[in-house]
């Protein structure tokens, strides 16, 4: 069982506005106000589309907005490369990391709260009255790397990709959702925000790191309405094989903010592995 909530703990724990076209354009001259008006008119009847924002335009802007808003309420599925399915539901928060989720295995269930590098993983059999376990990911001093599976990471993966295009709308997508689909090389995941810089420098770093492993990554990202990912689906590649997730976010900023277990109540790992929980 230690085993397992090591390996789930790395594995789980691993405002703008949009830059709208409809410049009108000038046809020059001297028209009258009249003779303007009349163009004006005709140019509207033609019914000329607008020209909406470009990929790495919406996806700044949703990832900006969404960075701003700290919490979601999530639905997590992720089937790793071994074919075992993990899911996660409840409370995702980032910048920091944080999380109240129940996950659920293979033959297990459990809740997991995060704030910033430790883990709180509530425990079937308390150790010394004690129904949490404490783990810390930091090492060091330093923080420990892994990707959070939360929307404004997903976003952060396309922060600047050229290769990420808009899908053609589909019956089953909501009105005003927009769909972007990107397929990405390791080298590409490395160039993540360098050509918009819109994330601080550490939290570039950090996403870069987290993604290093990777040597390719699928991604596609449904951004809805009011510019927050609704759905997110991605395959990615390392040298143990592919895995894949299908997560959907909702709740944006409404959700009450993750807070640790009462100490009293806490266990530390060591204790844990002592104790044979």
């Amino acid at each position: 069982m230690n085993r397992t909530v090591r390996t789930r703990a790395v594995a789980v724990l691993a405002g703008a506005t949009l830059l709208v076209g409809g410049l009108a354009a000038c046809e020059g001259g001297t028209k009258t106000d009249a003779a303007k008006g009349a163009a004006d008119g005709a140019g509207a009847a033609s019914g000329a589309p607008t020209r909406g924002p470009s990929p790495v335009e919406a996806v700044k802007a949703s990832w900006l907005k969404t960075a701003a808003a700290k919490f979601a309420m999530a639905e997590i599925s992720a089937t790793g490369s071994d074919g075992k399915t993990t899911t996660q539901t409840g409370t995702k928060g980032w910048y920091p990391s944080a999380h109240d989720l129940t996950v659920k295995g293979p033959g297990s269930e459990s809740r997991s709260v995060m704030t910033g590098d430790v883990v709180y993983t509530q425990l079937k059999t308390p150790v010394d009255g004690k129904p949490w376990m404490k783990l810390d990911l930091s090492s060091g001093g330093e923080p420990g790397v892994r990707m959070n599976e939360d929307p404004a990471e997903y976003l952060a993966l396309l922060l600047g990709q050229s290769k990420a295009a808009l899908v053609p709308a589909t019956a089953t997508d909501a009105p005003g959702t927009r769909h972007y689909r990107a397929l990405l090389t390791g080298a590409d995941l490395q160039a993540a925000d360098e050509s918009t810089k819109v994330m601080p420098e550490k939290d570039r770093k950090y996403l870069r790191e987290s993604v290093k492993h990777l040597t390719a990554l699928e991604a596609d990202v449904w951004i809805g309405k009011d510019d927050y990912p609704a759905r997110v689906v991605t395959v990615s590649h390392d040298d143990k094989g592919a895995s894949s997730t299908r997560a959907t976010f909702d709740g944006f900023g409404q959700v009450a903010p993750v807070t640790a277990p009462p100490a009293d109540q806490v266990a530390d790992f060591d204790a844990v592995l002592k104790g044979g929980s």
